[in-house]
């Protein structure tokens, strides 16, 4: 019998140059696929943030006038080039902000009553009453005299307007440049905040009043 040759039987196949390259190649899509996945986390964990954020400012505009904050939110980005100032937008930006907060401030010194021909009157609160304060019988306007809650509501009022200008990425942008860690703390502090304190002030100072911008009492009753 012919000897055969250890080798023979231990012959290992040389890898070509072919193999080496697909050995070690790692997938481009496969970076590309997790870099995207990072990015769409991270982004959808802003988004969260913000849709948490919306919802309880949601809440908070209720005790501002409707009128105003739709007024604000149509006018701010145009008014502010979207954030890109220049310095005739830094103008019309700061008196939309002061008539908005003015406006803010105000409503919450008016009121409405139902007069003897069935229609809804607005009126200022004074000390002695609503004014102008034509005679009804059906409505004892004295008792629409002005009282110690509504300064609280109209500090709280402007307070509520103020963070919804904060976070208001147009305004901000506009005055000044922040870093998206401090938006994201303020997107998560400044609403639970007010939001506690104005629940508080609210629940010691209740709010009766349907002023200019407020539901009225024939549609609320």
């Amino acid at each position: 019998m012919p000897r055969t040759s250890l080798g023979t039987f231990l012959q290992v196949p040389t890898p070509t140059k072919q193999d080496k390259t697909h050995s070690f190649s790692i997938p481009k899509n496969l970076t590309r696929n997790t870099a995207v996945g990072s990015g769409s986390s991270k982004s959808s964990s802003q988004k969260s943030v913000k849709d948490q954020t919306l919802s309880s400012i949601g809440n908070l505009v209720k005790v501002l006038p409707t009128g105003t904050v739709f007024t604000y939110q149509f006018l701010s980005p145009l008014l502010s080039n979207y954030g890109h100032c220049k310095t005739v937008n830094k103008y019309m930006t700061g008196i939309l902000l002061g008539l908005c907060g003015f406006s803010c401030f105000f409503s919450t010194f008016t009121d409405s009553y139902v007069g003897d021909d069935g229609k809804t009157h607005y009126g200022i609160a004074t000390k002695n009453g609503i004014w102008p304060s034509p005679d009804s019988k059906n409505e004892d306007l004295s008792a629409y005299r002005l009282r110690l809650a509504d300064f609280v509501h109209a500090f709280f009022a402007v307070m509520v307007f103020a963070v919804v200008v904060v976070l208001d990425q147009n305004t901000v942008g506009c005055f000044y440049s922040i870093s998206d860690s401090t938006e994201k703390t303020l997107l998560k502090v400044l609403p639970a905040v007010v939001g506690g304190w104005s629940s508080v002030v609210f629940m010691i100072f209740p709010n009766k009043r349907n002023g200019i911008g407020y539901p009225s009492r024939s549609t609320t009753s």
